[in-house]
């Protein structure tokens, strides 16, 4: 493989990429909620609003996966930036409920398109031996985007209200785009096998596809639960949104600094994705579990460590195993799949906690998502106990 493919200049303005969409949904997403009263809407329209683009997500990002082995990842991530800076671009003078969930639809659209396509071509450009380091960093900004997002986006509003924080999601990808333009070179479009409907079925239920998707759903899920329940447990002990907010950035600040790290100890041989993947589970279910049974500050701080902690490992080993795992003239339906996984569990960890927090309290509710979490570490040991240490063999 080409150095200029494997060297580091070319798959940093993926991170780029990767921090606008988690950035761009969350800091919305969180606006959107605080400026309810502003807008005039009811809860159900402001559901409907904070849905469409995940809704756009789930639908479109395999079909921009698949996109992107037939064209080319490159033209399809360049395309899902502009138009993402586009929509934001309009989005600065939307000031109706509807034209703001068309924009944020529109948004979902472009990030369904430049996300699994950036997935791939991290893949393809980590030259098999980076695999792990470059998903690592690709995490990390991904993290950061998902918690800061909510942050940023209050402070942007405050400031300037929604027309500013469109304006910067527009800036945002307007850079990302001409930094991938500049710098991320075109990679090769490889021959594409013809598979059948049962093929398609068959490779998404092969445990080197089912369990890293899985582990990712859960880790992802985990990450929009606890952004959003320890604060409201903080909250529960009489803290300030200060001190709530700390949870938020231990969360962060952990995941953010040992993806890189584990991804490194994956490429030198010094931890597998299947044992990694099981232990970042567990360790997660254990943050959760920390917080559900001993709500002090102590445990809470403790607790967002040890689940940032988890997601960070999970994450990058999911991706990594993923890739090595994967033909290369697959990658983008492969990564589109792995990120659909994704927005279900982003769905379903928080649903699954509010609903039985709803009926019997929020510790109920963090200690259930423990107990799925660890669950589902079981299975995929069970999985892919039998599958080789790295994944170098497994590509058809």
């Amino acid at each position: 493989m080409a150095e200029t493919r494997s060297s580091s200049p070319a798959v940093a303005p993926l991170y780029a990429a990767g921090f606008t969409t988690a950035f761009g949904a969350h800091s919305i997403a969180a606006g959107l909620g605080a400026e309810q009263s502003a807008l005039g809407t009811s809860l159900l329209t402001l559901g409907i609003m904070l849905a469409v683009y995940d809704v756009a997500e789930v639908i479109l990002k395999p079909i921009f996966g698949s996109l992107s082995d037939r064209i080319g990842a490159k033209p399809v991530i360049l395309g899902g930036l502009v138009a993402f800076c586009l929509f934001s671009t309009v989005g600065i003078f939307a000031a109706t409920p509807l034209a703001l969930g068309l924009v944020r639809l529109g948004q979902g659209a472009a990030a369904s398109a430049f996300s699994p396509a950036s997935s791939a071509a991290v893949a393809r450009l980590s030259g098999g031996k980076n695999t792990g380091k470059f998903f690592g960093r690709y995490g990390s900004w991904k993290t950061l985007g998902y918690v800061l997002g909510p942050l940023l986006g209050a402070v942007l509003i405050w400031a300037g209200g929604f027309p500013a924080l469109f304006a910067s999601m527009s800036i945002i990808s307007a850079a990302a785009a001409l930094w991938v333009a500049r710098s991320m070179p075109a990679l090769p479009i490889l021959p594409k096998q013809r598979y059948t409907l049962k093929d398609l079925a068959v490779q998404s239920f092969e445990p080197s596809f089912l369990v890293p998707t899985l582990a990712l759903a859960c880790a992802t899920g985990a990450l929009g639960t606890a952004i959003g329940f320890l604060p409201k447990v903080g909250t529960d002990l009489h803290l300030t949104s200060g001190q709530s907010m700390i949870l938020v950035s231990v969360l962060a600040l952990a995941s953010a600094l040992i993806q890189p790290w584990v991804g490194r100890m994956r490429d030198q041989g010094k931890i597998s994705a299947v044992v990694g993947m099981n232990a970042g589970l567990l360790i997660i279910a254990a943050g959760l579990a920390l917080v559900a049974l001993l709500p002090q500050l102590l445990t809470l701080i403790f607790g967002a460590l040890l689940i940032g902690a988890g997601i960070g490992v999970t994450t990058p080993l999911g991706f990594a195993h993923l890739a090595a795992t994967t033909p290369e003239h697959r990658m983008g339906r492969t990564m589109g799949s792995a990120e659909l996984g994704r927005e279900v569990g982003d769905a379903g960890g928080p649903l699954l906690v509010g609903g039985i927090a709803t009926a019997l309290g929020v510790n109920f509710g963090l200690g259930a998502l423990a107990a799925v979490l660890t669950v589902v570490a079981i299975f995929c040991a069970l999985k892919l106990k039998n599958l080789p240490k790295f994944g170098s063999g497994l590509k058809d």
